[in-house]
Order: structure tokens, then sequence, then C-alpha cells
């Protein structure tokens, strides 16, 4: 019987212990990134790491990518996997909160409280106070969705059984979202759409150039006045300098943020949280052993499951004699150059997965004779061919 391989794991922020029961006998946790196979990480900073010939996979327990070199990774074909859906309910249940914090002013009702807790007359005081923090009930109000992935489509729903009315746009909404979306919701044909109808919008986005910024003064202008604008998603999705004329001016009445920086934490009108979007022990705990899972898996199959920078790929658990993965540019002849090699040393391919994501590819093969010694040499000289693994081959 073929003995599974020993392989180290660099845990570069805490990870949840139910995470990292995940991994099989043989699995050990390192400090040192020369030994790792694969890096868990949550939030810390590897854009300027170095990382090893060895490093073969890394796995963001968490939705969001922009603290990995993505590019730089692909280049080296090293893996990028994150867990998205693993924190969905999390965050959304704060973008219920936040909800709520933009219609009530409970903030400031608890402020007041606060202030007033040496005054043996606090209770009559009350009545008479609590005019100032009146507001509007949600049910009936009209939110406005940007993105309906895991996140945005869990808010949307929700909001449904809240009452509110709600307008969806997301122009890469998946097959899987879709079906998961209540009939209650409207689906618009543009954000702008979105803008002009919504007494409250938030936005569920990955933060790339296309959406950085994307909530500016021209979008702004395109909302209703007395916009409320809520944002788990990414703090450079908004032009906080834009916000805060607009917040001055009163077209936007609140604005609730889960990202602190000196302008955010200082805007007028604005309820700032301290990213408490997927702080929860369950959300930690899905994102670990989702992170776990997809890291081993690749490690121990060659199986690519939520990938950012490689293409979905999965052949379970190889039952020929031997799997080799190669990583790959996407581009004509790569795999008839493959194939080619396989036949010229008369190792007959079982089977063969192919799929390419963007500019980079993966071909997965299954064999069923032992590979020549310098297998992995020779595909590697292959042009376009980035890296080659031999994941199982029978002694």
């Amino acid at each position: 019987m073929l003995e599974p391989k020993e392989r180290k794991i660099l845990c570069l922020n805490n990870i949840a212990k139910v995470g990292l029961e995940k991994f099989r006998k043989g699995y050990s946790i390192t400090e040192d990134i020369n030994e790792a196979a694969g890096i868990l990480v949550r939030s810390a900073d590897m854009l300027s790491m170095n990382f090893p010939e060895g490093l073969r996979a890394i796995a963001r327990a968490g939705a969001g990518v922009n603290n990995i070199p993505i590019e730089k990774c692909s280049e080296a074909g090293i893996i990028v996997f994150n867990t998205p859906g693993a924190n969905a309910n999390s965050v959304k249940e704060l973008v219920l909160a936040g909800l709520l914090l933009a219609s009530r002013d409970i903030y400031g009702g608890i402020k007041w409280v606060k202030e007033n807790s040496s005054d043996e007359n606090i209770t009559k005081l009350a009545e008479k106070a609590k005019k100032n923090f009146a507001g509007h009930e949600i049910a009936g109000k009209t939110l406005g969705v940007i993105g309906l992935g895991a996140i945005g489509v869990k808010v949307a729903n929700a909001a449904v059984s809240l009452g509110m009315n709600v307008l969806g746009y997301d122009p890469y909404l998946s097959l899987k979202s879709a079906w998961m979306l209540s009939p209650m919701i409207k689906h618009a044909d543009t954000a702008e759409e979105v803008y002009a109808a919504s007494d409250f919008v938030t936005i569920h986005v990955p933060a790339m150039e296309s959406t950085k910024k994307m909530i500016n003064t021209e979008a702004i202008s395109k909302m209703k006045d007395g916009i409320k604008i809520l944002n788990f998603a990414r703090d450079v999705l908004v032009d906080e300098e834009a916000l805060k004329d607009a917040l001055i001016s009163g077209k936007v009445t609140k604005y609730i943020s889960d990202f602190p920086n000196s302008l955010s934490a200082n805007l007028p009108n604005a309820i700032v949280l301290p990213h408490l979007g997927a702080s929860t022990e369950e959300a930690e705990d899905n994102c670990a052993v989702m992170a776990a899972v997809q890291l081993q898996d690749y490690l121990d199959n060659g199986n690519i499951i939520n990938s950012v920078n490689f293409p979905e790929l999965n052949a379970g658990v190889c039952g020929a004699e031997a799997r080799v993965v190669i990583l790959h540019r996407n581009i004509p002849n790569m795999l008839s150059q493959i194939t080619s090699f396989f036949g010229k040393n008369n190792l007959n391919i079982e089977n063969l997965l192919n799929k390419a994501k963007g500019g980079y590819a993966c071909t997965l093969v299954d064999i069923s004779h032992k590979m020549p010694d310098d297998t992995k040499e020779r595909l590697i000289e292959i042009d376009g061919v980035l890296r080659v693994r031999r994941v199982k081959e029978r002694s």
C-alpha cells in the first residue's frame, strides 16, 4: 500500500483548532516557511514575502485575497485558495445590524444613557430625550444590493424576510446564486437603477480595479436624497472623500462601514466598526475547516477547489498507478505537447483533466505505469509549463 507523504504547514495567523484537526496523520505544523508545502493565512500581509521553491499552495481562511501576491504566486505555480461563503452568515448578520443602526439612532441613544447614567432622574429624562433618537422602520423601505454572491444573496433574502423591498444588481450572477435568491427580489439591469430606487444601498463586490471607488461623487449623485450606505465588503469600494462631502450636505444621511481608517473613523454621521464582519467563532471555524480541507486535497490529490488563480479541477482520489499535475500557461498546443510526452514514453493515460482560468491552466494526468524518474524535469522543459508535481506514484 502506498504510504501517504509527510508534509508541513505554516500558519501565518491563528487558525482555529477545528481546522487544523482536519489534516490527516503525517501533516504537521512548522514555523519555518522553507519547510512548508502549504500556508494557512487569514489577514497577514504576504505581499512582500519571498516564497521557497517547495511551497505549493496558500489557503486563505476567508474570501478576500488582497493580502496575497496573486500574480507572483501564479507565475511560481503556487495555488491560492480562498473560502467563499464560509463566513457569509456572519457578515450577513452584521449587515442586518448595520441596517438597524442606519435606520434607528441606537448609537446616539446608547451614548445619551451613558452620559446621563449618574443622574437619579434618568428614567424621567429618557422619556423626554428619546424623541431626539427617533428613526424609521426598515419594513416597506427599499434595499439595493450591489453584488449577489454568497453574502449578497443572504443579505437580500434576509431583508425580504424583514419586510423590505429588495432590488439586486449583479452582472456576473452565478447560477448557484440565482437558484438561492428569493423570488421576491427584483433584478436591476444597472447599478444606476439601484441607486435611483433605494433607501439603503449595501455593496458586496470584490475589490478590483473596476470596483475601486465605485461609490463616488457620480454614483452618489444618482441616489435618493437621504440615502443610507452600508459597506461591509472592502474600504476601497467607497471614495470616502466624496462621501464626506455628501454626509456634510445631507445627501447621504448615514454611512455604516466595517473598515476603520483615519478618514472613515472621523466622518460625520458615520458608524464605523472595527472589521467585525467575519469575527465570530462560527465563521472562523468554518473558514479554517474549508481552507484546511482544500489545501490538503490539493497537496495529496492535486485537486483544485476554490482557487483564485487556477481553474477548478477535481479528479477525486487517484486509483491509477501514478498521477501528475502540470500547471502551465493557457496557450495553444500545450495539451498536445503534454500528451505527446506520455505517448513517447509508452505511458497509458487512464484519466486526463484540463481546464483553464484566464491566462493559466492545469492538466491533471493519471497513468497506468510507473513514470520515468526524470518525468518532472522533462515536462518542465516544455515552454509555458510553470510547475510539475508528481502527486502520487507507487514504488
